[in-house]
């Protein structure tokens, strides 16, 4: 019996003539700067989410709402969770008064903005304490503190009990 050897050789992919390079995309990054000065803090929790909020007032170079380091609008990119965070805001009149940094972290993006709202909720509070009663009408300042059940021994999933077969 003869035993055959194969090479396997391979060319590299040469571009056709006229053929325009890959372009290579980059993402685009918004330059954010730190905002120092005097703020109210607070936190906000939902589900495993934890934010952790600054309260700044706003001066001539207003940075708007930043979370995790990206513009509020790149970081929650559905529309319906960026405007959750700023609905504290909106509902008092003073979007345009306060720059708000927020650290998020846990959980999934939904949790995340319910954690923020209730964040910037009580960060409010903390700077004006006449706007407290307005939150809570508006349902800011409750604390939603549905989890996810845990699952138990025996069970496939929190009440989920294995098939039963008769035979």
């Amino acid at each position: 019996m003869a035993i055959k050897s194969t090479t396997k050789t391979t060319k590299a992919k040469i571009p056709a003539k006229g053929a325009k390079p890959a372009k290579e995309t980059k993402a685009k990054e918004t330059k954010v700067k730190e905002i120092s000065g005097k703020y109210f803090y607070a936190v906000g929790k939902r589900k495993t989410s934890v934010a952790q909020i600054r309260l700044y007032e706003a001066g001539k170079a207003s940075q708007g709402i930043i979370v995790n380091g990206k513009p509020s609008n790149e970081y929650f990119t559905i529309e319906r969770m960026n405007n959750d965070v700023k609905s504290p805001l909106a509902g008092t009149g003073l979007e345009e008064k306060f720059d708000v940094m927020i650290k998020v972290s846990g959980g999934g993006i939904t949790g995340q903005a319910e954690a923020a709202r209730l964040g910037v909720a009580r960060a409010l509070v903390l700077f004006d304490e006449t706007l407290k009663k307005a939150l809570k009408d508006l349902g800011y300042l409750t604390r939603d503190a549905r989890v996810v059940e845990r699952k138990k021994p025996g069970f496939r999933k929190a009440r989920r009990s294995p098939q039963w077969a008769k035979r």
